[in-house]
């Protein structure tokens, strides 16, 4: 079989884009395959937090901001990488000892953080509204326009990565076939196209999960830093049926993003208005002075937001994240391989070798 690169790459969003950058960094051939669908890169805050719902997630999300603040001086701008840190915010007694619960692991993972009490968050953040007991301040992290940062990563070694917009309708081995019936192939194939992913693997364990933001106009200044409730991860993240957080995202353009909710077993693109309603509610419970008296920067967010976007992403409903050798297909893992056609020249550093043939891998 012809090789049509080292590795085969399935979507083009931000994981995508960040393995075909990594694999294209260590010497390898790379070809990405999308069919420009779209899904959480498109629609998502781009807050890149530290994690700790579990160890393993702490320390690939420690790892990740780790990555993204050696990127942050070669990106571009428009990849718009802001280090905002974040506020977990506690809004009774209960959420405050959940802070510092939650300052004890990271502290034990060594990620800088700090509990401050109602004065303080107040002085941070005067756009809060005043009783909440305080916070817990992680300076270190930071958000970033996802889109623009996958094509950042996609372009930054010409050579070695090839983007080409198609859409794979079966994996068989380690080749891939697309719409018109044409077949490529290489030594891997690396599934990172979300949930889309079931539609070439249907017995991975992931579930569809639909979210709102709201995007204001611009009021530069307003928040300073990643506001997020410490029930966030309760509220937002059970699987139980509709939720709505507060998460509130400024963006280095002035435009606030506000978040967020999460509508499971759902794909539509259409904008639920009762979920937005719901999300501004809560926005109220921590961004307005009282029940009398609206807050006026959510009058002009209810009023004046610029865009409502709706999109549909992956949930997984394994403990942890599905990152590692995915279930065989079925196909031709081991016939011999063949040097490329004329004119085509593999880029690996000198000394590397292929991998050897692996089934298809997922993220």
């Amino acid at each position: 079989m012809t090789l049509d690169a080292d590795v085969i790459v399935i979507g083009a969003g931000i994981v995508g884009a960040a393995c075909a950058h990594e694999l294209a960094r260590a010497g390898l051939d790379v070809l990405v395959l999308d069919d420009r669908r779209g899904s959480a890169t498109a629609a998502g805050m781009g807050h890149l937090v530290v994690m700790d719902d579990n160890p393993a997630e702490l320390a690939l999300s420690r790892h990740s901001l780790g990555v993204w603040r050696q990127w942050a001086d070669a990106m571009a701008a428009d990849c718009a990488w802001h280090p905002c840190g974040t506020l977990w915010l506690a809004a009774n007694d209960e959420e405050m000892a959940a802070a510092h619960d939650k300052q004890e692991r990271l502290r034990a993972h060594e990620v800088a953080c700090d509990l401050i009490d109602a004065q303080a968050l107040q002085a941070l953040e005067p756009a809060l509204r005043p009783g909440l007991c305080g916070a817990l301040h992680v300076p270190g992290d930071s958000v970033v326009y996802a889109p623009n940062a996958a094509r950042w990563l996609l372009a930054q070694y010409p050579k070695q990565i090839r983007v080409q917009h198609a859409e794979v309708l079966e994996i068989e081995g380690s080749r891939v076939r697309l719409a018109g019936n044409s077949w490529l192939g290489a030594n891997a194939v690396l599934l990172a196209n979300g949930i889309h992913a079931t539609q070439l693997c249907p017995e991975l364990p992931i579930r569809p999960k639909k979210g709102h933001l709201l995007i204001t106009d611009r009021y530069p200044g307003q928040v300073r830093h990643q506001l997020v409730e410490l029930g966030y991860v309760t509220s937002a993240h059970h699987s139980t049926g509709p939720s709505v957080a507060f998460n509130l995202q400024p963006r280095p353009t002035g435009q606030l993003l506000i978040g967020s909710s999460r509508q499971f077993d759902d794909s539509s693109p259409k904008v639920d208005a009762d979920m937005l309603a719901q999300m501004l509610e809560r926005a109220e419970l921590y961004a307005r002075p009282g029940r009398s008296q609206r807050h006026p920067l959510l009058d002009r967010t209810a009023r004046r937001h610029t865009r409502q976007p709706a999109a549909a992403g992956a949930a997984s409903a394994a403990p942890r994240a599905l990152v590692g050798r995915g279930p065989r297909r079925p196909g031709r893992d081991d016939c011999p391989r063949q040097r490329p056609p004329a004119g085509r020249t593999n880029h690996r550093a000198p000394g590397r070798t292929r991998p050897s043939a692996l089934p298809a891998t997922t993220l």
